[in-house]
């Protein structure tokens, strides 16, 4: 018989990996491949276009419809100036926390459904219990997609998507989306004194910015729709978190970067926001070019996650309100890959241990209870696959 690790065990095993997203997480991905393998199951990789980093998933049990997909990502974020009071890649337990990167997101989420995998192989499931493991969740959720559309051509279509992201074992059946841009506005320089012969890049930033803030205010006195009105706040918003530019005081800036993000209820288009900021990008640029052909506002598209609605007699809700007993109905203004796999085609919620007010914290925990009752809701999941 093959070692049948704990679910803290696997846990200590996951953390020690330090998967942060600007590195490979191919050790981390070779160690669950092999884990997964002394226990029957095979497992498929997706690897990013470099090949240093790969998703990774599996199937436990018969090949056929109406499984459960467990999903969670494998990279953490850094913790680079960050103060620990422990080593950040060591799990350590006191005052009933679990402390270490990527305890509470997600790799306790992940170790408890690596666990359940040998329990579905003993029980001799009847539907299959498969597992999905991502990376780059944290740049933007852009490992997933490759992974989610090769599981729906290669596997027997899951009933439900469980994404595990820290929800304190909660039922959350929707979430804002969300995109963002990169954007590089090329100014040409010219003493201020003669300023109407060159162009700024920064006021032309500017602009976009001010766009960004009439939007906003558009946004916020609108009226809330139903499905708005359950977040918070109940409007898609316009952000931008960081921006750099300009040589001096007296030069108009040569360039301006900025990177600039959307928070997009659901019954809004994500593609049709970003289709509005672009077009005022072009409208911004031809007044550029009208001064100085050289000018030019550039774009780069650095994430796109769809948004998770809230499904009518959905399957995945079902599924984790019988098993948690949760009756209650919230959702979050963040993103995450439920609604990737919403959009695939899957019934998605999300529901994992954990409070995502410790996430990417200096001394990020996860309540030893939380890691427990996320091991009820596993035993809970392999025993309904059973039935």
């Amino acid at each position: 018989m093959p070692e049948q690790l704990t679910p803290r065990q696997i846990l200590d095993r996951l953390v020690a990996f330090p998967t942060v997203s600007r590195g490979s997480n191919l050790d981390l991905v070779d160690w669950v491949e092999s884990y997964l393998a002394s226990w029957g199951v095979a497992a498929h990789r997706v690897y990013n276009e470099t090949g240093d980093k790969a998703a990774l998933y599996a199937s436990a049990g018969p090949a056929v419809e109406g499984g459960v997909i467990l999903s969670g990502h494998s990279d953490v974020v850094p913790v680079d100036g960050q103060d620990w009071s422990s080593d950040p890649w060591t799990v350590t337990e006191r005052d009933g926390r679990l402390y270490g990167r990527g305890t509470c997101d997600m790799k306790g989420f992940v170790a408890l459904a690596l666990a359940a995998v040998p329990l579905a192989v003993q029980r001799g499931v009847k539907r299959p219990l498969q597992f999905a493991l991502s990376y780059d969740e944290e740049l933007g959720c852009t490992g997933a997609p490759p992974m989610i559309a090769e599981m729906a051509r290669t596997l027997p279509r899951a009933s439900a998507a469980v994404i595990g992201e820290p929800s304190r074992m909660k039922l959350v059946n929707g979430h804002k989306g969300g995109t963002g841009f990169w954007v590089h506005v090329k100014g040409f320089e010219v003493h201020s004194s003669l300023l109407p012969e060159g162009v700024s890049a920064i006021m032309e930033a500017a602009r976009l910015i001010q766009w960004m803030n009439d939007r906003n205010d558009e946004n916020r006195a609108k009226p809330v729709t139903e499905i708005a009105g359950l977040f918070r706040p109940p409007f898609t918003t316009l952000h931008s978190g960081q921006i750099s530019g300009g040589t001096a005081h007296n030069i108009t800036a040569a360039d301006c970067r900025f990177v600039m993000e959307f928070r997009v209820v659901p019954g809004e288009s994500v593609e049709d926001w970003a289709a509005r900021f672009e077009a005022e990008c072009t409208r911004v640029e031809a007044a550029m070019k009208a001064v100085r052909p050289e000018a030019a506002v550039l774009l780069d598209r650095i994430f796109v996650v769809p948004a998770l609605t809230p499904e009518t007699n959905g399957a995945a809700e079902a599924l984790v309100r019988r098993l948690t007993g949760d009756n209650g109905t919230m959702v979050v203004s963040y993103g995450t890959e439920a609604g990737q796999f919403q959009a695939e085609g899957y019934s998605a919620v999300v529901c994992g241990p954990g409070d995502i007010a410790q996430a990417h914290q200096p001394d990020e925990y996860l309540e030893v209870s939380e890691f427990e009752a996320g091991w009820r809701f596993m035993q809970a999941l392999v025993e309904d696959l059973a039935q």
